[in-house]
C-alpha cells in the first residue's frame, strides 16, 4: 500500500496522495520560461510541514527552479506560491521564512570558519556566550572541528561546503527557518564524505524538527534520505512517492529507466493477474487492466533468479559479466532482448542460464504511460 506523504503533485496525472494537515508550500500551476523556453510546465505541488522532500532528475529538468520559486529567486511567469496559505509571490527572498544551501557556497571570503557561521546569529544581536557554544557545535557535526579561525580561502570545496551548510543549520530557535532549501549541497564533497552527510542531514531535519527540500540528480541520495521523492522530468512531475513506491512501482518507463536499472519489455495483460511477455505467461500481482491489454514489463535486474536452463521459465545466454564489488552485473540476450542481472554468483559469457520471476518482482505499466 503506498504511504500516506505530505506531498501532493497535481500536475502527475493518477498519482495525487491524500493530503494531510500542516500545508506549508502550495505551488499552483507554476510556469517559468527562459527565453521562450517553458522551463516549468503548469507545475502544482504541496509541500506539508516537517518532512523530508527530495526534487529528482536530469539536468534540465526544472529542480532547481522550481526550488528557486519558493526561496524567491525566479519569478514564475504565472501561477501562486502560497506559504501557510498566504501567497507571497510578491515577497523578496530575504522576507521569506526558508533559508537556501546553495550548490556555490556563498560564503563571505572576508571572514573566517566561525565567523561565517556565526553570521546570523550576530545579526540577532545574540552574546558571544552564546554564539560560541552553538557554532562550536554545529562545526563539530560537519566535521570541522578545529577550523574556526581558518580563512576560506584555506578551505577544500568540499570543506567550503560543509561551512555553507553549518551556517544554515546552526541550532538556534531565532533564526532557525520553516523550511531549509537544499540546492545539490553535497556534489563537491568525496564519495565516503557524501554518505556520510547524507545521514547527517537526515537526523539533523529530524532533531530540528523542520521541512527540508532537497535537489539532487543522484538516485541513490534521494533514496537514502528522503520521506518523499518528486521525480522531474521536462518541467514535468513524472512521480511523487516514497523512496520504496518510486523505486518498485514505477507510473513510467522515465521513472523506471532512471530510479536504478531496470529491464523494460513489452506485454500483454490476459486478466487480473496474469501477464504474457518473452513467450510465456506470469502470474503477478496487478490487476485493472484491460483483457489482453498492450502493457510494459517492468523487472529490476536483482528480482531475477538464475536456474538451470531446464526449469527456467525464460532462458537467455549471457553476453557480458561485470564485478560491481558488491555482486555481478550480467547482459543477457533473451530473444534478442538485452537484459541486466544481478546476482552474488556470476555465469560465464557464452553460457546459456535459466531465468524465474516472482510475481512480486512483476511490475505492470500501462503503454501510455511512456
Amino acid at each position: 500500500m503506498r504511504k500516506e506523504s505530505a506531498v501532493t503533485g497535481n500536475s502527475a496525472k493518477g498519482d495525487a496522495i491524500k493530503m494531510n494537515e500542516n500545508l506549508i508550500v502550495s505551488l499552483k500551476d507554476i510556469v517559468v520560461e527562459f527565453d521562450g523556453q517553458k522551463v516549468l510546465d503548469g507545475l502544482s505541488l504541496d509541500i506539508h510541514d516537517k518532512e523530508f522532500v527530495t526534487f529528482l532528475g536530469p539536468s534540465g529538468c526544472g529542480k532547481t527552479t522550481t526550488l528557486r520559486v519558493i526561496a524567491g529567486f525566479v519569478t514564475p511567469k504565472s501561477g501562486n506560491v502560497f506559504f501557510d496559505g498566504k501567497d507571497i509571490a510578491n515577497m523578496p527572498p530575504y522576507k521569506r521564512p526558508v533559508n537556501t544551501v546553495f550548490q556555490k557556497y556563498a560564503l563571505f571570503p572576508h571572514l573566517n570558519v566561525f565567523e561565517n557561521v556565526a553570521f546570523g546569529l550576530r545579526l540577532k544581536k545574540m552574546t558571544e556566550d552564546e554564539i560560541r557554544p552553538k557554532v562550536l557545535e554545529m562545526l563539530e557535526i560537519v566535521g570541522l572541528k578545529g577550523f574556526e579561525r581558518r580563512s576560506i580561502y584555506q578551505l577544500s570545496g568540499g570543506q567550503q561546503q560543509r561551512v555553507a551548510i553549518a551556517r544554515s543549520l546552526v541550532p538556534d530557535l531565532a533564526t532557525r527557518p520553516r523550511l531549509l532549501l537544499l540546492a545539490e549541497p553535497l556534489g563537491a564533497l568525496d564519495l565516503k564524505l557524501r554518505k556520510e552527510m547524507q545521514l547527517e542531514l537526515k537526523r539533523l531535519q529530524r532533531e530540528m524538527n523542520i521541512t527540508f527540500v532537497y535537489v539532487t540528480h543522484d538516485q541513490e541520495e534521494a533514496l537514502t534520505m528522503s520521506d518523499t521523492v518528486v521525480v522531474m522530468s521536462g518541467g514535468k512531475i513524472q512521480q511523487i512517492g516514497s523512496p520504496q513506491d518510486i523505486y518498485n512501482e514505477p507510473k513510467n518507463a522515465f521513472v523506471a529507466r532512471f530510479i536504478g536499472d531496470s529491464n523494460i519489455v513489452d506485454g500483454v495483460m490476459l486478466k487480473d493477474f496474469l501477464v504474457n511477455f518473452g513467450g510465456h505467461d506470469f502470474t503477478c500481482v496487478d490487476r485493472g487492466f484491460k483483457v489482453n491489454e498492450p502493457v510494459q514489463v517492468v523487472i529490476r535486474p536483482e528480482d531475477v533468479q538464475i536456474v538451470p536452463p531446464s526449469v527456467g521459465m525464460l532462458t537467455g545466454l549471457v553476453r557480458e559479466v561485470i564485478f560491481k564489488g558488491v555482486h555481478f552485473e550480467m547482459h543477457v540476450d533473451v530473444e534478442g532482448y538485452e537484459w541486466i542481472i544481478h546476482s552474488t554468483q556470476a555465469s560465464q559469457p557464452g553460457e546459456l542460464i535459466g531465468m524465474n520471476i516472482g510475481p512480486d518482482e512483476i511490475h505492470i505499466m500501462k503503454r501510455s504511460e511512456v
